[in-house]
């Protein structure tokens, strides 16, 4: 069986830092959190935005037994009542209806951004209302399995390195930039390790 590339690449990372060595030790390595690219992982993505993860899912539920299949021609032909209907705020309507239209008119070409390095793809997604630099980033993460992609602007983020490093203060995302260089080029599986970080008890 091969060997999972995000366990893989921890394993480096904590070669040479001491403190994700320790802390990989005690809780484990991260759970699988992957998702197929395209239309349903973008949407996901808005869905979650500054909700908790449980209500997310519930709304994502029931999303997914409205509106089948669960692609960009289903979404634009639904009102906002419709949508209202399955928890989606308004802004969240705007954003859902926004995207499935950009693909529906191909003003976005999933598949060629695909193809692009991280910060040119992130560049072409923050094009999408609604995607701002977070949610290109989380979707270069899970849905396209990038390596060395890093959300710093993530609080859980922020907070499970300061947590990891023994911190006096959270780093902001400019700063938590600067420390996990060391992590090139494996900042992606570093992101996933501290988000299963978070969760865990704190350490002694």
């Amino acid at each position: 069986m091969p060997t999972n590339p995000i366990l893989r690449q921890l394993r480096k990372l904590a070669q040479n830092d001491q403190h994700v060595a320790r802390a990989l030790a005690r809780v484990g390595p991260p759970p699988p959190r992957s998702r197929p690219p395209g239309f349903p992982a973008l949407l996901r993505t808005i869905v979650g935005q500054q909700i908790s993860a449980k209500a997310a899912m519930a709304m994502w539920r029931r999303i997914e037994e409205a509106i089948v299949p669960l692609a960009p021609e289903g979404v634009v032909t639904m009102t906002a009542e419709q949508l209202r209907a399955l928890g989606l705020s308004p802004q969240k309507i705007g954003y859902a209806l926004g995207l499935a239209n950009d693909l529906v008119s191909g003003r976005i070409d999933l598949a060629s951004v695909h193809q692009l390095p991280d910060e040119e793809a992130v560049n072409e997604l923050v094009k999408i209302k609604g995607i701002g630099r977070w949610s290109a980033e989380i979707y270069l993460l899970f849905a396209l399995g990038r390596s060395d992609v890093f959300p710093s602007g993530d609080l859980a983020l922020q907070t499970a390195f300061q947590r990891l490093k023994g911190l006096r203060r959270r780093p902001k995302p400019d700063r938590l930039v600067t420390l996990v260089e060391p992590w090139r080029p494996y900042r992606g599986a570093g992101a996933h390790f501290l988000w299963h970080f978070y969760a865990a008890p704190p350490m002694d």
